[in-house]
């Protein structure tokens, strides 16, 4: 299937549906592969494989392992070529709970102080993205839930007003490794009624609610993670 027909045609594998820009295009489909474990942690990512399978030139396949290189989800190995990350350790979970549940229900405490109706709005949106059931294929679903969870955060230190914060909190990509330890729907669905914990303390501005809300969903997503270690 080339990119002519992409809009037209079923989604087959990983193929490419839709997008704006061929290299956006082609980042999202490894990206999937990868959040879904089609393309299982440690193993090697070969590039004329991807060519065949996408049907693209391996220009736009270079510079999405770039990118998603830069994120920590593939690695590069000189004259060697490219491999997915391997999965992170139990020890680096427990490392990126202890600090998710030092900074991010302070920082949610603050974001609700500070909270007005243009804020919420821009949560509200993003929250809805997760709970989107577009298309029917499940890697590109779960993908799309990882990647707006980690905007949904990521706007929530945003709007705490401390760019350190959010900068240590963004440099981990946290989100992205952690899902890549489960490919199970509980992951999504019971985020999705946490995340309207969250949105209901934001919506009321209540500092004390946002921050209880926060770290009992950080609880829960670290208690349904965990089975990927027994």
């Amino acid at each position: 299937m080339n990119l002519s027909n992409a809009r037209e045609a079923e989604p087959a594998s990983g193929r490419i549906q839709r997008s704006n820009s061929l290299v956006e295009d082609v980042y999202e489909a490894i990206f999937a592969q990868l959040m879904s474990l089609k393309i299982a942690p440690g193993s090697r990512i070969t590039v004329d494989s991807l060519v065949k399978e996408l049907d693209v030139s391996h220009t736009p396949i270079r510079e999405a392992l770039g990118r998603l290189e830069g994120e920590g989800l593939v690695l590069k190995t000189h004259l060697i070529g490219y491999r997915a990350a391997p999965q992170i350790t139990k020890r680096r979970f427990d490392e990126l709970y202890e600090l998710r549940l030092l900074l991010e229900p302070h920082g949610a405490a603050k974001a609700a102080a500070l909270m007005d109706e243009t804020k919420l709005a821009v949560l509200k949106e993003s929250a809805g993205g997760m709970a989107r059931r577009e298309g029917k294929d499940e890697r590109l679903r779960y993908s799309n839930f990882a990647r707006q969870d980690a905007i949904f955060h990521d706007r929530i230190m945003e709007f705490a007003n401390n760019d350190l914060v959010r900068q240590t909190l963004a440099f981990q990509h946290t989100h992205f490794h952690i899902f890549r330890l489960m490919f199970h729907s509980r992951v999504t669905e019971e985020a999705l009624d946490e995340h309207e914990a969250i949105l209901a303390a934001f919506a009321a501005s209540d500092p004390v609610a946002a921050e209880q809300a926060m770290r009992r969903h950080i609880e829960h997503s670290r208690d349904r993670l965990l089975l990927a270690f027994d």
